[in-house]
C-alpha cells in the first residue's frame, strides 16, 4: 500500500463511470453519514483501488467490488486511509477482473466550519439561529464529503438522492425526480446528471426564499436566498436568465442542463463558484438592494453571475484535465463575463472597466515570484494559490490581445504558457521611432526573454494608426514610411493603442512630454489615458523612471472625469501616498495636498448629491473620489461627510447618506477616531450590529482601520477576530489598515497566527492575511523579520504568496531609496500643487 503514498496523482488502472450518492446531513449535530456505490472501470490488471478521501470516516466493513459479470461481491482485506495524502487504498485478496465493477463504501463526517467540503454556514429564522449544509469542492475538497476520484479529467454521472427534514429546502445540481416524506424526513431523489468533474457537485440545504424566471427556450432560472430577502435577487435573476441566452446564441451551444439555481449562502470563502447547475455565492455579490446596495455593488453582481454562467460552458461542459490548466478556465471566463455585461449594459462601458483587471495581472506579473498562465501543479496543497490575477487577469489579457490582433486560429498554447510581461521602450532620433523589448519586472532587475511583440502605434490621430510585429530585440521604424506622411513636430506618439496588448510601455522624455500635454488636453481616449498613467506608475515603483516624472504627468490628470482613469488614479494615489510617508513625512503631506488638488475638480463636478438620471458611472466615481479626500484629510470633505452621517445614525432612510457615499463617510468618521475619541468608530460598530445586509457589514469592516490611530486599529482586529464577524468577511478588515496600524496589525498576525492558522488554514483565505499585512511594508528589515517568523510556519499552500509578499516589501524598500535620492522632490510637488 505504501507505494501509493506522495504520488502528486491517482493512479490510473480504475475509471470511474457513474456514482450513486446518498447523503444525510444531519444539522442540529452538524453530522453526515452517506454511502456511495460507484461503477468503476478496471483497464488494468491490479489488486488495488486507490481514490480520494479527506476529514470523512470509512466504514470498513461496507466495502466492496462487485464485478457485473459476476455477482459474487469482493471484499477487500485491506482498507487504508493515508490522511496526508488524501487517499484510500483499498486492497483486494485477488487481481480484479477487467472491466466494470460496482464499488461501495459507507462513511460519516463532520459538517466543518472551514468553508470547504461538507460544511454549515449559519443565519436566522425568527430569531433563531440555525444551520444550513453546504458544499465547496473546487479545487479538491469533494474527497472530504464522499470518497472519489477527485481530478477534474475523471468525469462520470452522479446520480444523488438526500435525506433531509421535511420542512428544509434541499437543491443539487439536478432537478428534483422524486420526494418521498416520512414523518419528519424527507427522501429527495434528483435526475441523474450529464458527466461532469467531482468540484462541481453540489448540495445546499436549508431554508430559503427564491424569485424565478425562464431562459427564451424555457430553461427555468431560480435565485435563493434567505427568507425574508427574495426581493433582493431580482437584479441577479435578470442578468442569468439574460446571460444564459446569450451565451447559448455566442457559443452556438444550448445550456446543457434543464434548470439553473442560483443561491446566497451566508457563510462563503469565495465569491461564487460555478458548480453545474446550482451556483453558488457569497450574499455580496447576488443580493442587490434597490435602495442600500452601492451602484459598484450592483455591477460586481452582474459581473460575477455573467463570470459564473460563462463557466458553464468554459469548464463545466468542457473542463481541464489537471488544474495546471485552470486558467482555460478562469481567464476564458473572465473575459466572456465582459463580453456579456457589455451587452446587457452598455452604458456602463465594461471594455474599459476591463482594463483594471489587466492592471491586476500586470502587477502580479510584475514580480519574479510570478507563474506562468500555466503553471506546473504538483501537489493539491499547490492548488489554491493559483486561483489569482495571473490565472484569472492575465489570461483573459491575453486572450483578449492576442485575439483582437492575431486572431482565434493561431492561439496556440505552447505560446500562452511562456509569456510574461515584456516592456517595450521607445525614443525618437531623426524622425525614427526605436523600439526595444525586455522583460518586465517590479524589481527593476534586468529580465531575460525576448517574444514576438504584437504592436500599435498612433502618431497625432487615431486615423494615423499603423499595426506590425516587432519579432526581435529591438527595431527601427521611419515614421514618414510608417505612416505615408511627415509628422508635425511635437505629435504625439501613443503604443499599445487602446491598451489591447500585454505589455508595459516607457517613453523618452520627448515622447512623454508630448502624451503628457495630450493627456491634459484630453486629445487622447480615456483608455489610452489609463494607460500611459499606469505604466509610468509601474516604471516608477520599478525605478526605471523618477517619482518626480510620475507626479508630473499626474498633474496632467486635474480635469479627468472618466471613471476608470480616476479609480485607477486613486488606487494609485494611496500606494504613493504611503511610499512617500516611508521615505519622507515632509514629502507624504505635500503629495497629499497634490491629490487633494487634482481630485478636487471632480469632486465639484459631481459633489455630494446625486443627480436625476446620472450615469452609472457617476454614480460609482462620487463614492470613491470623495472617499479619497478623507483618506487624505481634506477638511471640507470630512466635515461634510460627518454631518451626514450623523443624519445617517438619526434616520437609515435619510436622502443624506445614499449607499454610493457611505463608504465616504465610515472612512471619514475614521479620520477623526481616536483613543480619547472613539464615538464615530463605536457608532459604525453599531450599524454594524444593526443591519442585516451582508454588503453594509462588508463596507463598515472595510473601513474601520483606516484610522490613522494605532489604538483604534488594535481595536478593529480584536473586533475582527470576534464572533461578530462571520470567518468569511474578517479579511475586510485587514486590506486598508492605516500606514500608522501597519506595524500594531503585523504584531497582532504574530501574536494571532496559531489561531488564524487553526480558523483559516485549510483554504485559500490564509494567504490574504499574509498579502494583505505584510506587502504594505517597506524596509529591508521587515522583510527580514517577516521570512524569520514563517521560516518555521510556512506550509506549501502560502509558500508561493509568501515569496511574492516578502519580494514586494524589497521593491518597496528599494524604492523609499530612490525616492530619498531625488533632488528638490518637495519642492516640485508644492510647485505642482499651486498650479
Amino acid at each position: 500500500m505504501d507505494k501509493f503514498k506522495g504520488q502528486p496523482r491517482l493512479p490510473k488502472f480504475a475509471v470511474p463511470k457513474r456514482y450513486d450518492l446518498r447523503l444525510i446531513p444531519d444539522l442540529i449535530a452538524c453530522t453526515f453519514t452517506g454511502t456511495v456505490s460507484i461503477d468503476v472501470d478496471i483497464v488494468a490488471d491490479t489488486r488495488f483501488i486507490v481514490l480520494n478521501a479527506a476529514d470523512i470516516s470509512v466504514n470498513d466493513d461496507s466495502v466492496s467490488f462487485t464485478p457485473l459479470t459476476s455477482s459474487k461481491a469482493l471484499a477487500a482485506p485491506k482498507v487504508a486511509l493515508f490522511e496526508e495524502d488524501e487517499i484510500l487504498v483499498l486492497e483486494f485478496a485477488e487481481i480484479l477482473p477487467h472491466g466494470v465493477g460496482v464499488l461501495q463504501l459507507g462513511f460519516s463526517g463532520i459538517l466543518n466550519d472551514k468553508l470547504k467540503g461538507f460544511y454549515k454556514s449559519t443565519y436566522e429564522h425568527n430569531g433563531e439561529k440555525k444551520n444550513m449544509a453546504v458544499t465547496q469542492f473546487e479545487p479538491a475538497d469533494a474527497r472530504k464529503c464522499f470518497p472519489c476520484w477527485d481530478e477534474p479529467a475523471c468525469k462520470a454521472t452522479f446520480k444523488i438522492t438526500l435525506e433531509v427534514p421535511t420542512e428544509l429546502v434541499a437543491l443539487s445540481n439536478m432537478p428534483i425526480v422524486d420526494e418521498k416524506v416520512d414523518g419528519n424526513v424527507k427522501v429527495v431523489s434528483y435526475q441523474e446528471s450529464p458527466i461532469m468533474s467531482t468540484y462541481l457537485v453540489a448540495i445546499v440545504v436549508g431554508l430559503f426564499d427564491y424569485v424565478e424566471d425562464h431562459t427564451s427556450d424555457g430553461i427555468k432560472v431560480r435565485v435563493y436566498c434567505q427568507v425574508g430577502k427574495a426581493d433582493q435577487g431580482k437584479f441577479a435573476l435578470h442578468v442569468g436568465a439574460k446571460t444564459l441566452d446569450l451565451f447559448k446564441e455566442y457559443f452556438a451551444v444550448p445550456y446543457p442542463l434543464p434548470k439553473m439555481d442560483m443561491i446566497a449562502i451566508p457563510d462563503f470563502a469565495a465569491g461564487a463558484m460555478e458548480n453545474y447547475g446550482l451556483v453558488t455565492y457569497r450574499e455580496t455579490v447576488l443580493l442587490y438592494d434597490e435602495q442600500h446596495s452601492a451602484a459598484s455593488n450592483k455591477q460586481r453582481v452582474a459581473i460575477v453571475v455573467a463570470h459564473e454562467l460563462a463557466h458553464q460552458w468554459f469548464g463545466n461542459l468542457v473542463t481541464m484535465e489537471w488544474w495546471t490548466h485552470l486558467w482555460l478556465n478562469e481567464g476564458f471566463a473572465t473575459w466572456v463575463s465582459y463580453l456579456a455585461i457589455d451587452s446587457l449594459f452598455p452604458e456602463w462601458k465594461i471594455w474599459t472597466q476591463f482594463l483594471d483587471e489587466s492592471t491586476d495581472g500586470l502587477r502580479l506579473d510584475g514580480l519574479e515570484e510570478s507563474h506562468p498562465i500555466e503553471v506546473e501543479v504538483n501537489h493539491v496543497a499547490e492548488i489554491d494559490e493559483i486561483f489569482d490575477a495571473i490565472s484569472y487577469m492575465k489570461g483573459a489579457s491575453v486572450i483578449r490581445m492576442l485575439q483582437s490582433y492575431l486572431g482565434a486560429e493561431v492561439f496556440q498554447q505552447k505560446s500562452l504558457a511562456a509569456y510574461d510581461i515584456l516592456l517595450v521602450s521607445a525614443k525618437i532620433k531623426d524622425g525614427k521611432l526605436e523600439l526595444e523589448q525586455s522583460r518586465f519586472l517590479s524589481s527593476g532587475s534586468p529580465g531575460e526573454g525576448q517574444w514576438i511583440v504584437p504592436v500599435t502605434v498612433c502618431c497625432g490621430s487615431y486615423d494615423m494608426r499603423k499595426n506590425f510585429l516587432l519579432e526581435s530585440k529591438s527595431g527601427v521604424y521611419d515614421l514618414k514610411e510608417l505612416f505615408g506622411c511627415s509628422i508635425a513636430d511635437g505629435a504625439w506618439i501613443k503604443i499599445n493603442v487602446d491598451q489591447a496588448g500585454f505589455y508595459r510601455v516607457k517613453y523618452d522624455d520627448t515622447l512623454a512630454a508630448g502624451l503628457r500635454n495630450a493627456t491634459e488636453n484630453q486629445s487622447l481616449t480615456s483608455i489610452d489615458r489609463y494607460g500611459i498613467l499606469d505604466d509610468s506608475f509601474a516604471l516608477s515603483m520599478a525605478r526605471q523612471q523618477s517619482l518626480a516624472s510620475l507626479l508630473t504627468l499626474i498633474s496632467a490628470y486635474k480635469k479627468e472625469l472618466d471613471y476608470t482613469v480616476l479609480s485607477n488614479l486613486i488606487v494609485i494615489s494611496y500606494k504613493v501616498v504611503k511610499i512617500s510617508a516611508d521615505a519622507n513625512l515632509e514629502l507624504m503631506s505635500e503629495i497629499k495636498q497634490l491629490f487633494i488638488g487634482v481630485f478636487q475638480f471632480a469632486a465639484g463636478k459631481l459633489s455630494w448629491e446625486p443627480k436625476q438620471g446620472e450615469s452609472h458611472l457617476d454614480a460609482m466615481l462620487r463614492g470613491e473620489v470623495l472617499t479619497a479626500l478623507a483618506v487624505f484629510g481634506h477638511d471640507e470633505t470630512l466635515t461634510e461627510a460627518t454631518r451626514r452621517f450623523d443624519a445617517f445614525l438619526a434616520d437609515r432612510n435619510t436622502s443624506l447618506l445614499p449607499p454610493d457615499l457611505r463608504r465616504a463617510a465610515y472612512v471619514a468618521v475614521m479620520q477623526r477616531a481616536n483613543k480619547s475619541d472613539k464615538s464615530g468608530y463605536e457608532s459604525l460598530l453599531r450599524v454594524y450590529r444593526e443591519t442585516e445586509m451582508s454588503e453594509e457589514k462588508t463596507r463598515i469592516l472595510g473601513s474601520l482601520a483606516c484610522c490613522p490611530d494605532p489604538s483604534i486599529v488594535q481595536d478593529v482586529l480584536t473586533f475582527v477576530l470576534s464572533d461578530e464577524v462571520r470567518n468569511q468577511d474578517a479579511l475586510y478588515g485587514l486590506y486598508d489598515v492605516s500606514w500608522e496600524g501597519r506595524e500594531v496589525a503585523w504584531k497582532w498576525l504574530q501574536e494571532k497566527w496559531e489561531y488564524i492558522e487553526e480558523t483559516w488554514g485549510s483554504g485559500f483565505l490564509i494567504t490574504r492575511f499574509i498579502s494583505a499585512l505584510v506587502s504594505p511594508f517597506a524596509s529591508f528589515e521587515k522583510a527580514k523579520e517577516v521570512e524569520e517568523f514563517f521560516a518555521t510556519r510556512s506550509k506549501p499552500s502560502m509558500a508561493r504568496t509568501l515569496k511574492q509578499s516578502i519580494e514586494r516589501v524589497h521593491i518597496n524598500a528599494n524604492w523609499v531609496e530612490s525616492i530619498r535620492k531625488e533632488d528638490n522632490l518637495t519642492q516640485l510637488v508644492a510647485h505642482l500643487s499651486s498650479n
